[in-house]
């Protein structure tokens, strides 16, 4: 789509993500939501392309993902042997349905930064335990836990003019042995519910709820939980509101799939 407001476009913005920011500007990704639908208060857009980053980086911690990755680069990434947990990339790129094109414009920050309650790459990084590094206007970096980047449906925790640079993933989650369900209300539809479970070696068990609820909730126990023991967490840490209400499902079966899906993922790992 056209966007007939916009008057200018950064090609090549300069250094740690100073921009001279005024109402009216965005950062452009993918661009796959931007020119999907109008956008009447933009007048600018820096083409975050210019900054040049590498969009796969392995260190000895963390694989570092920028925001500029493309979900097809990140779904055709071969993980280190021994990663028990690198199937949890595919069957999370897997989970934005969309075409050819979109996979090969549509970046990991653009998904995340939509904050939309079924974003597969706010799913995929709140349960790794990963961590978004946010550049801010004044040329300072912060960092905040990927599990609270999405703090309601379409909001982030970034504040005005900020960007997400890059979601670092440690190393130490793809070691653990994980379990996905995912669920949508038809079969090529937007996901549901969508729960991702990880079994760490030392015992810790942590479950992942997206999808069914307007932000990520994380819940993590010392040891695998009892079916009963679960099914009290959840209730206690997702109140009645905090499940999502829109067209691909209504609250009360959100609240369903939760609870079924995640005692699947307690069994499947525990056994």
């Amino acid at each position: 789509m056209d966007i007939n407001t916009i008057t200018e476009i950064v090609t090549r913005p300069e250094g740690h993500a100073k921009t001279d920011w005024r109402d009216g500007d965005a950062w452009l990704g993918g661009g796959t939501w931007i020119y999907s639908e109008p956008q009447p208060a933009l007048r600018r857009l820096v083409d975050l392309d210019g900054f040049g980053w590498t969009p796969l980086e392995l260190t000895e911690d963390a694989l570092v993902v920028a925001a500029t990755c493309k979900i097809r680069e990140l779904h055709d990434f071969e993980p280190p042997a021994g990663w028990a947990a690198s199937g949890l990339i595919r069957q999370c790129c897997d989970a934005l349905l969309g075409s050819f094109k979109i996979w090969n414009m549509a970046t990991v920050g653009g998904n995340m930064c939509l904050a939309l309650p079924a974003g597969p790459m706010t799913s995929l990084a709140a349960s790794l335990d990963g961590t978004c590094v946010i550049w801010t206007l004044e040329g300072a970096e912060r960092r905040v836990r990927a599990v609270e980047f999405v703090v309601g449906d379409r909001r982030t925790a970034l504040a005005r003019g900020e960007l997400l640079r890059a979601i670092e993933l440690p190393v130490s989650s793809f070691l653990a042995r994980s379990a996905f369900r995912q669920v949508s209300l038809t079969p090529r539809g937007r996901s549901a519910a969508l729960l991702v479970g990880l079994a760490y070696d030392d015992g810790r068990f942590v479950l992942t709820i997206t999808a069914s609820t307007k932000r990520p909730v994380r819940l993590a126990f010392d040891a695998a939980p009892s079916a009963e023991a679960l099914t009290d967490a959840i209730g206690q840490a997702i109140p009645a509101d905090l499940y999502h209400d829109d067209i691909h499902g209504l609250p009360a079966w959100r609240r369903h799939l939760t609870f079924h899906l995640a005692e699947e993922i307690r069994q499947e790992l525990v056994a």
